[in-house]
């Protein structure tokens, strides 16, 4: 059976990150999309759009309209979470509470409405490698294979309970648990995106303009501009695929379109296998494609410090050291491939954050700030 092609979208939290993109590329496809977020910064450039209405709430609170708008909806999408390694030491209760408990009210109103819902879950569900095991005894361990996961096959493997950063990983992993549940018992149709580093413009406001810890991209390019040092958590040997918003979008865009009804009740890994950095890499990098593009004379170039991870985020830190995307459902189902290298994305992100960066100088110093 065909499912109907959607034509009033919600999208909850559409004015973060990859909401904001999404929220672009599903106006150019002709949607009459609804956005439902705290902040409208990243997307007021469409709010003048006629087929784009902003409702400025927060999901936490009751009654502010939920249901009405589920109903309206033929498709809904939900990227609402904390997604910030930092907020999973510093406040877990709300992490746990915002990404499971928050969800899954929005998950029982679709299936109470019968809509079909995209969640948005994290590529973090999967853990650890086996080869993080030192008894696991592996001949390789460096053999990508051990790193590789895939949506409907690869086990979970996640940190004691004491390392309570794991509380993100296994709210979302238990958000798509109760969703297959209820596809198995009452028919509910949805797709669960696994996203792998997403990367490109709007990701993070800079460190130094906001509160918090931002994400390593972010950070790092605010480390530069500052002349502040790269800080390498555990010394930066955790690996990461990186992959271009653009190309995310894109694939996400074709789950909304579901061709055939291939996404219904399926697992996407959305990720780019062949972009696999370790942080310290990155930072490398980064630090190169400045100091070529955008040190100023007499500026100091960032150098690289090593610290803790206990130093850095704060007592039950712990991180996945390796994740490989296995992307063949994509490949065979949307007939999806990632385009953007490494190299090139994360250029076109510094030179989007620093355009930003000289920009709002610019207005601070015409206001007199």
């Amino acid at each position: 059976m065909t499912t109907p092609k959607a034509n009033k979208i919600l999208v909850l939290g559409g004015g973060g990150f990859i909401g904001s993109h999404l929220t672009q590329r599903l106006l150019e496809g002709g949607y009459e999309v609804t956005v439902v977020d705290l902040f409208d910064g990243k997307i007021s450039e469409y709010i003048g759009d006629p087929k784009l209405k902003f409702l400025r709430h927060d999901i936490r609170a009751r009654d502010w309209g939920m249901e009405e708008l589920v109903k309206w909806s033929d498709l809904v999408i939900d990227l609402v979470a904390y997604a910030n390694p930092g907020l999973y030491v510093k406040i877990p209760l709300e992490v746990f509470r915002l990404n499971f408990t928050e969800n899954l009210h929005i998950a029982e109103t679709c299936v109470k409405q019968n809509r079909r819902l995209i969640q948005f879950s994290t590529c973090e569900v999967y853990g650890r490698t086996v080869a993080s095991i030192p008894a696991a005894g592996l001949k390789d361990p460096e053999d990508p294979k051990h790193a590789t996961f895939s949506e409907d096959s690869s086990e979970f493997i996640l940190g004691a309970v004491n390392k309570h950063r794991w509380i993100y990983s296994c709210a979302k992993q238990l958000l798509e648990r109760v969703l297959h549940a209820y596809g198995l018992e009452q028919g509910f149709n949805y797709s669960i995106i696994r996203p792998f580093n997403f990367i490109g413009p709007k990701i993070d406001f800079l460190a130094s303009e906001q509160d918090g810890i931002p994400r390593v991209f972010s950070f790092f390019m605010d480390a530069l501009i500052h002349s502040q040092p790269l800080k390498l958590v555990n010394g930066g040997v955790n690996r990461r695929c990186y992959t271009y918003i653009e190309d995310a979008v894109e694939c996400t865009y074709r789950i909304v379109e579901n061709p055939g009804g291939a996404c219904d009740r399926q697992i996407f890994n959305i990720g780019s296998p062949e972009n696999e950095v370790s942080i310290r890499q990155l930072a490398e990098l980064m630090r190169e494609i400045y100091r070529r593009k955008y040190l100023k004379p007499g500026q100091a170039l960032s150098e690289i410090e090593v610290v803790s991870g206990e130093e850095f985020y704060g007592e039950g830190y712990e991180d996945s050291d390796r994740r490989i995307p296995d992307i063949t459902k994509a490949r065979k189902l949307l007939g999806w491939e990632p385009k953007w290298k490494l190299g090139d994305l994360v250029e076109a992100s510094m030179d989007y954050q620093m355009e930003c960066h000289l920009n709002q100088r610019l207005v601070t110093q015409q206001t007199g700030g």
